[in-house]
Formats: C-alpha cells, sequence, structure tokens
C-alpha cells in the first residue's frame, strides 16, 4: 500500500451503514434459537453463546453488494470513475497521492518526477533492456537534473522523465497518450515510453511497469518541476471502433456535432467530421499568432502570468482571406467550426497527407466527452485550437482550407464528469486562444474574444431548437491543469499533414 492511496473519505461511514444494515438482515432471517454450553469453570457456571449452523453460514456470506460509485462498464474509451476505480485497486498507482483533479472525463493527467535525463537522441528502448540502462549506456546520457526544485528545459533538447505514476493494466485494456492542450500550444513535444516497448504513446494490453515521457521544446525555453502534468493517458477496452458515417449524419442532424454557424454551415462528414481552418477571424482582425525565437523562459505553472507581445506575433487578416506558412516557424490558428462530442463519445482528430505541400498540425488530438457540448447540450461548439509549423518549404494556407478529420468514438460508459467549467476547464468557450499561461485580457483586447456576436445569435437558435438539450454555461476557470485540445496525434517525430485529401 505505500504506492496507493484510495481516494474515498466516506469508505468508513459506508462501511458502518453496510454492518449495521447486516446485522438487521440478520435479526430477520435467522432462527432465534440459541445453543447454550456451560463453562468448563463450574463455580462460574457462566453460559457461552454459540451460534447456530444457520447464523454461521449466513454470517460468512455478503448479503448485499458493496457501496460503490463505480460500475464496470463495456467496451469502449474508459470514463472517469472507471479511472477512478483503477487508482482505488491498484491498476493505477504512483510514488506520490494522486489528485482528483488528475482524472479527466477520458483520461488521466501523468505526472513527472524529481529527476531528468538530458539525452543525445531520441529512441525506444526495446525488448532487450530497460529504458534508463539504455538511456546511461554508450554515451547516451548528458546530464542528469534534479527537478524537485524549478529546473530549465532548453529549446530543441531531448529529456527523458520518469512519470510518478505506473501501471498494471488488466490483460483486455490498453493505453493510448497524448500531450496535453497547454503543452501543445508552447510547441512542446513531449511522447509516452513503456519498458521495453518499441512505440511511442501505446501501451499494450496487460501491462505492468513504469511510464516515462520524452520531452523536447521546440521553441520556448521552459521551466518545469516535479509534478507538472505535459501528457494524459487514455485507457480503452475492447472494441473501440471509428463511429460510422451514418452515425455521425444522425448525430449531425440534431446540431450535436458542430454547432450551427453561418460561416462554417453543418457538419461535413466523410470518413469523420472534417475540419478546415479559419483565416477570416470571426469577429476579430487576428487569425493567428506566431511564437518570436529567442524569447525568455516560460514557467509552466505560472496562469496568466505572461504579457503576450514578449512571445508572439499577431498575424491581422489578408484581403484575399490567405497566409503563407514559413519554414520552421510556430503558429496558432483556429478551426473554422465550433465543434462538439456529445457526453457519451470521446473524438480525436487526426491527420491527412498532401502530396506536395506539407504542414504538420501539432501533436495531440484527444476531444474529451462534454467538449463544446458541456452536460446536457448547452454550450454550442468549440472552436479548435490548431498547433502549425511548415516543415521545408513556405506554405499557402486558405480560408476555409481542409486541415483534417475528427473522429468520435463510443465511451464504455457515459463519465460521471464532463468538460467545462465545472471541472476546471480552460477552453470550453475558446476562440482563438494561447496557452493559460498568457494573459487573457490582452487576447481580448486584440478582439480574441471566446464567441463571437455571431455565434452568440446561432446560439440563441440552437437553444430554440433544441430546448431540453439545453442549459447556462459554467464560468470558466482559469487555473486547470486538465486541457484538452485539437490537434493530431504524431506517431513520429515528423508527423505531416498537406493539403490533399487521403
Amino acid at each position: 500500500m505505500s504506492q496507493l492511496w484510495k481516494s474515498d473519505p466516506g469508505k468508513n461511514s459506508r462501511r458502518s451503514r453496510e454492518g449495521f444494515i447486516l446485522q438487521l438482515r440478520l435479526r430477520c432471517l435467522v432462527p432465534r434459537s440459541r445453543v447454550y454450553r456451560t463453562s468448563k469453570t463450574p463455580s462460574s457456571r457462566r453460559k457461552e453463546l454459540i451460534t447456530t449452523e444457520v447464523e454461521q453460514t449466513v454470517a460468512s456470506e455478503s448479503l448485499i453488494p458493496e457501496v460503490t460509485d463505480w460500475q464496470p462498464g463495456g467496451d469502449g474509451i474508459l470514463p472517469s470513475q472507471e479511472i477512478r476505480h483503477f487508482i482505488k485497486v491498484g491498476i493505477v498507482s504512483s510514488s506520490r497521492e494522486p489528485t482528483d483533479d488528475q482524472i479527466q472525463p477520458a483520461s488521466i493527467d501523468l505526472r513527472l518526477s524529481n529527476e531528468a535525463y538530458r539525452v543525445r537522441a531520441s529512441f525506444l528502448p526495446g525488448k532487450s533492456t530497460t529504458l534508463l540502462n539504455k538511456a546511461t549506456s554508450n554515451g547516451m546520457l548528458n546530464q542528469k537534473i534534479d527537478i524537485s526544485l524549478p529546473s530549465l528545459l532548453e529549446p530543441n533538447v531531448i529529456y527523458i522523465i520518469p512519470l510518478m505514476e505506473s501501471l498494471n493494466l488488466p490483460d483486455d485494456v490498453y493505453g493510448i497518450a497524448n500531450p496535453k492542450s497547454t503543452t501543445g500550444r508552447l510547441d512542446i513535444f513531449t511522447r509516452l515510453i513503456t519498458e521495453h516497448g518499441d512505440e511511442f504513446d501505446r501501451v499494450g494490453k496487460g501491462y505492468r511497469g513504469k511510464l516515462y515521457i520524452e520531452v523536447i521544446s521546440h521553441t520556448f525555453p521552459v521551466v518545469v518541476r516535479a509534478g507538472l502534468r505535459l501528457n494524459q493517458l487514455r485507457f480503452g477496452r475492447g472494441s473501440t471502433d471509428v463511429a460510422s458515417d451514418a452515425r455521425l449524419k444522425k448525430l449531425g442532424r440534431e446540431d450535436l456535432l458542430i454547432g450551427a454557424d453561418e460561416s462554417s454551415g453543418a457538419a461535413n462528414i466523410d470518413r469523420g467530421v472534417r475540419i478546415t481552418v479559419d483565416l477570416v477571424g470571426n469577429g476579430s482582425g487576428i487569425i493567428a499568432y506566431q511564437a518570436r525565437k529567442c524569447s525568455p523562459p516560460i514557467e509552466l505553472d505560472k496562469i496568466d502570468y505572461y504579457e503576450i507581445a514578449e512571445f508572439w506575433n499577431p498575424i491581422s487578416r489578408e484581403r484575399n482571406r490567405s497566409f503563407i506558412l514559413e519554414p520552421g516557424e510556430f503558429y496558432i490558428l483556429a478551426s473554422k467550426q465550433r465543434v462538439r462530442v456529445p457526453p457519451d463519445f470521446a473524438a480525436e482528430m487526426l491527420p491527412y497527407d498532401l502530396a506536395t505541400q506539407e504542414f504538420r498540425v501539432h501533436y495531440a488530438g484527444f476531444f474529451d466527452p462534454g467538449f463544446g457540448f458541456g452536460t446536457n447540450g448547452g454550450i454550442p461548439g468549440t472552436r479548435a485550437v490548431l498547433e502549425v509549423r511548415a516543415s521545408e518549404i513556405p506554405i499557402l494556407l486558405e480560408d476555409d482550407q481542409f486541415v483534417g478529420r475528427l473522429n468520435y468514438f463510443s465511451m464504455a460508459a457515459t463519465p460521471d464528469k464532463v468538460y467545462g467549467g465545472p471541472i476546471g476547464s480552460s477552453y470550453q468557450q475558446q476562440g482563438l486562444a494561447l496557452s493559460k499561461q498568457f494573459k487573457r485580457e490582452s487576447q481580448f483586447m486584440t478582439g480574441i474574444a471566446p464567441i463571437s456576436a455571431a455565434e452568440q445569435e446561432s446560439q440563441e437558435a440552437l437553444r430554440r431548437r433544441n430546448p431540453s438539450r439545453t442549459q447556462p454555461a459554467a464560468a470558466e476557470d482559469d487555473d486547470d491543469a486538465s486541457i484538452l485540445r485539437l490537434a493530431f496525434p504524431d506517431t513520429g517525430a515528423e508527423q505531416r499533414i498537406s493539403t490533399k485529401e487521403l
């Protein structure tokens, strides 16, 4: 139990209640006959109560099931309550007590441990050795760093960091990892590694062992410390097939996938929901941010702290609604569509290739249940933020250009929490938003409001069409460490996106 804590403050009271109920049941069900025997000490003539065989049998078996907030689900992406159960029973264990805000609607945030290894090259351990043995042999290790206190990670340097969490997965459960939203918006590339693993960001069924993260900050120097969360792990069981186009079209007719909007129209469904880029600004003259080079370090645990102008150049809208991506530069843009994910689904953005023109839309693709939707459909969609980098040549990007497909997956059960303000999600009604380290007020001053006037009108239209599905949107909390963002799962260091459909 040294590495496992049970986060259930009501457990003792529940046991007492169960014991009381059990006694009542026994009194009702068990015959009241008693068998006595005389004490071995004749002078005391004490009698010892001996239960009947019926009482002994009944008392040895539970008459009522254990009271619990977890019920096992079926096949699909595992929800928050099942992840919480994994922690209680030791399937997910940790070197430091987990916190409930690590548990997201369909994933768990993973935390950095106290040390980091600066290495010469990226690698997978393979089946013949452990990760740290490989990292410290053959001249791979450049430096071992204590990150129990704030420590600097330099740009374009590879670090391997053990994570606090480890796994003891059942034979039918696997895992998929992605960077967190804030991580990607800062151009920080992360990949999960397992012991003896031969694939990044994948945890095989029945895996038992430690977890590690590879970290490369491509643009900014960043300051990290033990306990920070840079990536997240999603669990799946059994079949997790992509929702068919027929099913998506049915959801789309009810405006459950894309918020109704005069600019993007209804959901365009073709092997998933097609996502395009916005170069108009949706109520603002700013269509993108370009990262500035040679910026000062960013401390990742500082929220709403940094001035945007020190780190980013805003890009204004062009008359021809186009924009050229310069090679080696990093940009933040937004989708034309306002994405919605109903609570009984999880979603993931997938990459696509174009034959000649290449750019990358960055690292993670997880969308939580409730993203752009809320609990009962009261949120009319949320624009997806795209992290974009051109590869080797300048690329002309045009308004409403196709940049990827959003695939939907069924949850094994509806989660007991959904993405949004009540759990501290920072980006539920975002527009073109930078990471939470930058001052929100200065983003709004440039005209990047979370929802434009046109979007507010479409929200009212949505409520009129579906009154039973709407409720007031919850307020946002800027201090959230649990943000999921739109991007693309990156199976290699150079996942490409181009301008031609598959």
